[in-house]
C-alpha cells in the first residue's frame, strides 16, 4: 500500500458515496487506474465495505453506556459460547476482546435508562461464562467514527 492508497482510503473514510470519478479528481489520479486501485483495496480487504453512518438519537437510541465483562474461565470453549451469545444481542454495536481484565467491553446503545437496565438484567447478566459486568454511563461522544489516520 502506498500514499496513493491511503489518500484514497482517507477520502472514502470522508465521504463513502463518491463516485470513482469525484475521488479520482479528489487524489489527482484518472478516472481507471483510481478504479483499478479501488478494486485492488476492495479485493484485498482494505476496504472492508461500504455503510450509512446512523445518528443513534434520530432512530430512537437515546442512551450508551459501556459495559466491562469478566467471565469465570476464559477457556476456549467459554469464550466461544460467551461470543456466540453476545452476536445474538442486537443492542450491542461493538465488542472488543481485551487483555488482561476485564476480558470485554462492550459498547450498548438502548432508548433511555430503562431499557438498559431491562437489557442488563435479562441478556447481559445472563450470557454463558459471565462473572461480573460492570458498567458505566456515556456522557458524551467527543470522537466518535472518525477515520483511520494515514
Amino acid at each position: 500500500m502506498d500514499a496513493l492508497d491511503r489518500k484514497i482510503l482517507t477520502e472514502l473514510q470522508l465521504d463513502g458515496r463518491l463516485t470513482v470519478t469525484e475521488l479520482a479528481a479528489r487524489v489527482r489520479l484518472s478516472i481507471s487506474p483510481c478504479h483499478r486501485r479501488l478494486r485492488d483495496l476492495e479485493r484485498e480487504g482494505a476496504i472492508r465495505g461500504y455503510r450509512a453512518v446512523v445518528d443513534p438519537a434520530a432512530v430512537g437510541l437515546h442512551f450508551e453506556a459501556l459495559v466491562f465483562v469478566t467471565l469465570r474461565w476464559a477457556d476456549a470453549d467459554r469464550v466461544t459460547a460467551f461470543e456466540e451469545a453476545l452476536t445474538a444481542v442486537p443492542q450491542v454495536i461493538q465488542a472488543q476482546r481485551l487483555f488482561g481484565e476485564p476480558d470485554y467491553l462492550l459498547r450498548i446503545a438502548t432508548a433511555d435508562l430503562a431499557a438498559f437496565q431491562q437489557l442488563y438484567d435479562q441478556r447481559l447478566a445472563r450470557l454463558p461464562g459471565v462473572e461480573r459486568l460492570t458498567s458505566t454511563l456515556v456522557m458524551k461522544n467527543v470522537i466518535d467514527d472518525r477515520p483511520l489516520p494515514e
